[in-house]
Parts: structure tokens; C-alpha cells; sequence
């Protein structure tokens, strides 16, 4: 069954109008903020852009792209990645590698829409830079990202990552890594109910919808894990576009 729905329009002042979140006001109302600790946050924005823009996006990219699913390795095992993918990147940056593998590097140039998508992301966080991008297709509930940090050194110590959704929403989860302390002898000296509160706290989850964009900054990378599960009622295919800042010598950070 198509995920497609009958647009809804707001009406104002007696008129339809297509609700399109570009409008800066509206935009800045739809923003939220969640605050982690120690310098890392997310910003999310259910609806970055317009219902009939992200469906042009999404018919564009699930037809054009070059996908593939490639083999990976993972705790020693070759196993086939549970999703789709496609790299693009700006000229001269150092080759991506994750898990074994290295995904050919497309040129913006390669399909003008990016450039489109990469444009509005830029106008909607002021001050931020992408110059790379990894699309993720996941056909169905089946296909899924398990728990991961993006911390390699190409995207240095405090790396920002813009996810924008387009197609069938997903759950969305984060959760803190485990601390270098003992665990077991803090939880064995807490009670039980500061505990449990602490532990909700160390959790957050979003709803990953159509045409919404999920940003990671500071330093969630390095103190926070993230991952989309699998979910067997879902039939219907999400495109993830997520964007990130490689830079062009990694070495100088170390």
C-alpha cells in the first residue's frame, strides 16, 4: 500500500494555503532544542520542509540514485548491509571507509538535486557546512541501522550532522554510551528510583517523519549512540539523507 496521503491544507483567513515550513517564522516555531550534557545537543525540525516538496525529493532519489547494497564486516563477520546506499562528496576530501567498506564517491554535479537539498539544508542552519553526504534506502521494517556513533577522525572531534527524512517515518533512538566508571558498582550504591531516572535521562527518541530534519552537534558523537530498528509492521521505504563535514586532513587533528 502507498504511503502517499491526500494533502491537508491549513486555512487562513478563510483561504487554503500550503503549509511550508521555508517560512522562516514558522520554521523557528517548529524547532526544538533538546540539551544533552557535557556540550553535546540535538535540534530537530519535524517539518523542515513542505509535503509536496519532500515527495519530489523522494520520487527524484528513489529512481535516480545509483543504490547498492554492499557487504560489510561486522564483529569479524561478512554479512550484507540491511539497507541501500550511495556517497557523494565534494573533490579532493579523504576517502570514506566504515566497516570494511568504500563506497565510490559521487559528484554533486552527478545529480543537481543534492545541490538543491544541500542548499536548503545550509539556509536552514545558519552558520553550518556540509561538504559530504551518505543516502541511506531502507525498503521496508526490515532494513534498519543498528546502535553506532559517526566519530571517525575525518569528521573531527565535534561533528555536526544534519539527517533529513523523507518517505515513510522511523523511530529514531539515542542513547549514552556506557561511562569508562565502573556501572555496576554506581548502580549497586543508587537507589532504585534515582536509578531508573538517571537511566530515562541517558535515553531520548524521535519520530523520524516525512520531509523532517534530525540535527547532531557538539559532542553526541563521542558520548552518545544512535540507531533506526528494525520495525516489522513498516512495508513502506524511508530515503535518509545525512550530511557532514569531512575534513581535508584528519591527521592534523590527532
Amino acid at each position: 500500500m502507498s504511503l502517499r496521503r491526500l494533502k491537508v491544507a491549513v486555512t487562513v483567513g478563510g483561504e487554503a494555503t500550503d503549509p511550508s515550513p521555508n517560512n522562516e517564522s514558522e520554521n523557528k516555531a517548529k524547532r526544538q532544542t533538546v540539551v544533552l550534557d557535557n556540550g553535546s545537543e540535538v535540534v530537530f525540525m519535524p517539518r523542515f520542509v513542505s509535503f509536496d516538496q519532500a515527495w519530489t525529493w523522494f520520487d527524484y532519489l528513489n529512481t535516480h540514485i545509483p543504490w547498492t547494497r554492499p557487504t560489510i564486516r561486522v564483529f569479524g563477520r561478512s554479512c550484507l548491509q540491511p539497507r541501500d546506499t550511495c556517497y557523494v562528496a565534494s573533490p579532493g576530501l579523504p576517502q570514506l571507509v566504515y566497516s570494511g567498506y568504500q563506497p565510490h564517491a559521487y559528484s554533486w554535479d552527478d545529480h543537481p538535486p543534492l545541490k538543491q537539498i544541500l542548499e536548503a539544508v545550509h539556509k536552514a542552519l545558519p552558520g553550518s557546512s556540509f561538504n559530504s553526504l551518505l543516502l541511506n534506502r531502507y525498503k521496508g521494517g526490515n532494513d534498519y541501522v543498528g546502535w553506532h556513533s559517526d566519530d571517525e577522525k575525518l569528521y573531527g572531534s565535534t561533528p555536526e550532522i544534519g539527517s533529513l527524512t523523507l518517505g515513510c517515518e522511523r523511530e529514531f533512538f539515542l542513547k549514552k554510551k556506557p561511562s569508562k566508571t565502573c556501572q555496576e558498582s554506581r548502580d549497586d550504591q543508587e537507589p532504585k528510583s534515582k536509578r531508573l531516572k538517571r537511566n530515562h535521562a541517558d535515553q531520548h527518541s524521535f519520530t523520524l517523519k516525512h520531509g523532517s530534519l534530525l540535527v547532531m552537534r557538539g559532542y553526541t558523537q563521542r558520548d552518545w549512540m544512535h540507531s533506526v530498528p528494525k520495525r516489522t509492521k513498516v512495508e513502506a521505504t524511508r530515503i535518509n539523507l545525512t550530511f557532514r563535514w569531512v575534513l581535508e586532513d584528519p591527521g592534523a587533528m590527532s
